[in-house]
């Protein structure tokens, strides 16, 4: 939806076109290893990955690059239009967070690094969140990814979006997210 708003890729988007320009790869693809170098660096500061990571890296490249294909979202032709599905799409991603983090199969790359920074640093979401999505952002444009308002709107209010759905849901940002050998002795009855 924000890709779609037309105003300026989110951070994460303007970081991925910037480096399909070096990369042989689909847009999605280029999501998909960015993730797993994002998943790494979220186990080194302490959010093992899990059953949600594996799958969040892996489907969320290949539907991007399915509704790119298929042209699901249309894009406004109105100003008002635009903001609406920016905003929209935000709001999508901060309840979107929420509902495949609250299993605690483990959080998705970029949400593990959000998490594992939250953890270490004793910051809120939306302070942790913003400021990996301005660092996001500006490596992107470094790279030449396309950045417009829509991009800034994104950059300082996903963080903000993040935290709402947290709140409303009640999410404990401290839980503890099953990781795979966590899983498979859930699987075989021996507890998490």
């Amino acid at each position: 939806m924000t890709l779609y708003a037309d105003l300026g890729m989110a951070p994460w988007g303007v970081l991925q076109v910037g480096l399909t320009k070096y990369m042989f790869l689909t847009f999605g693809q280029v999501s998909q290893v960015v993730g797993l170098m994002v998943l790494v660096l979220g186990w080194v500061l302490g959010f093992p990955p899990g059953l949600g990571t594996v799958m969040n890296m892996y489907f969320i490249g290949y539907f991007m690059d399915l509704i790119m294909a298929w042209g699901l979202i249309p894009t406004p032709r109105s100003l008002t239009g635009q903001l609406a599905l920016l905003m929209g799409g935000i709001l999508v991603l901060g309840a979107a967070s929420y509902m495949y983090l609250n299993p605690r199969l483990g959080a998705g790359p970029r949400d593990g690094l959000m998490m594992g920074l939250v953890q270490r640093l004793g910051r809120p979401v939306y302070q942790v969140r913003g400021a990996i999505e301005v660092m996001v952002l500006v490596l992107g444009y470094l790279l030449g990814g396309p950045v417009g308002v829509g991009t800034l709107i994104t950059a300082f209010t996903t963080g903000y979006a993040v935290q709402l759905a947290f709140r409303l849901g009640g999410y404990d940002k401290d839980a503890k997210h099953m990781d795979f050998p966590s899983l498979i002795r859930y699987l075989r009855g021996s507890g998490p």
